[in-house]
């Protein structure tokens, strides 16, 4: 990796598509290395340590508008404003969590009903749908 690697062998190394790679680029979370005259762009190993950051920041479930944020604090000297972004993500998980286990509990009463049911009638989940929707 003396020279760099390319957009294929990064992706490849990162586990994400070459597309993935170009979207972070315009959306000016990955730097687009210069492209020599008749050559390949290279991308050093700092490329796949921002993928890797990127890709896990999103399984935390930061969006990329707050990774561009995080990406601006890594030198690790903004502890309050991450900390403030880790804080804000963390309540609006906790809010999309309980609004989640409320259908959980909704639709596994409606299956309870339909199992009562046996099959006569019309069917409480249809019934429960159709309510809602009106």
């Amino acid at each position: 990796m003396k020279d760099g690697m390319t957009i294929g062998r990064l992706a490849k190394e990162a586990g994400v598509n070459i597309e993935t790679i170009r979207y972070y680029q315009r959306r000016g979370l990955l730097a687009e290395p210069h492209k020599p005259a008749g050559g390949h762009r290279r991308y050093p190993a700092s490329a796949l340590e921002r993928l890797a950051f990127i890709r896990r920041a999103q399984r935390l479930g930061f969006s990329l508008a707050e990774v561009q944020t995080l990406i601006q604090f890594s030198d690790g000297r903004n502890w309050r404003e991450t900390r403030t972004i880790a804080e804000k993500k963390y309540v609006t998980l906790s809010t999309h969590v309980e609004q989640l286990n409320a259908m959980r509990r909704g639709l596994k009463a409606l299956i309870a009903k339909s199992i009562a049911g046996r099959g006569r009638g019309r069917c409480p989940i249809i019934s429960a749908l159709l309510i809602h929707a009106e």
